[in-house]
């Protein structure tokens, strides 16, 4: 029988990927290296039983970030295979939709929404509901990709045919974000947001390939125009 063919950026997918979630090496390994720069921008608990609010978590890669960092984990995410292995690794999981979390006003310390914007038709809405759940003084952190054509050539043209990077159809390129429409968004609902762009180091990238790495790094970088962080702290 021949394989499933799925529409790009089909939530099917990521059943038939369930087994790769925490695989060193498979569909999902980039996940992890991106999951470990988000991580360095949030600060660790303030208080035992603070909440971290983990927007589209898939299988719980934030889940070890977050142990470490001293917070109660909540994932929210829509696919069930998936947030079964999250539960597994410490995540309370709530089956949900991002861009209407079931979750009460001010109630988390940190959001976090990581690679899950560029899968939305409405980044903007999911914003807005990080504010709502997010107290004042707490903290959004955000990553995604570019609306530039080189996203849409190094993302979709290059990095599914590497294995790793990203599965094949993973991504619809449409969706693609604006930088500037997130900052705006997130300042009109109380947070100030400050982006940088991250970029695979590539010299780790090229141990990894080579199997002389068990993973890869992304570091800082000045342009925006491919991956980008976002980080800011609702006033309100």
């Amino acid at each position: 029988m021949p394989a499933l063919v799925r529409p790009r950026n089909d939530l099917g997918q990521y059943d038939d990927l369930a087994a790769e979630w925490w695989k060193p090496r498979g569909s999902f390994a980039m996940l992890h290296w991106i999951a470990a720069a988000r991580a360095e921008l949030i600060p660790p608990a303030p208080r035992p039983g603070t909440v971290l609010a983990d927007l589209g978590c898939g299988g719980g890669l934030m889940a070890p970030h977050a142990r470490r960092l001293g917070y109660e984990h909540v994932g929210v995410d829509l696919t069930t295979t998936a947030l079964l292995q999250a539960r597994a690794r410490g995540v309370r999981p709530v089956r949900g939709d991002v861009t209407r979390l079931p979750l009460a006003d001010a109630t988390a310390e940190v959001v976090v929404a990581g690679e899950i914007l560029e899968h939305v038709a409405d980044p903007v809405r999911v914003v807005q509901e990080a504010a709502r759940v997010l107290r004042p003084g707490g903290r959004l952190v955000l990553d995604t990709i570019a609306d530039t054509w080189l996203a849409r050539l190094l993302v979709v043209e290059l990095a599914e045919r590497i294995p790793g990077l990203a599965p094949p159809g993973i991504h619809d390129p449409s969706l693609f974000v604006d930088p500037a429409r997130l900052v705006r968004a997130a300042g009109e609902a109380g947070i100030p947001l400050r982006l940088r762009g991250i970029r695979l180091e590539v010299g780790s990238a090229v141990r990894w390939l080579l199997g002389r790495a068990p993973a890869a790094r992304l570091v800082p970088t000045r342009s925006l125009a491919v991956l980008f962080q976002g980080c800011g702290v609702k006033t309100a």
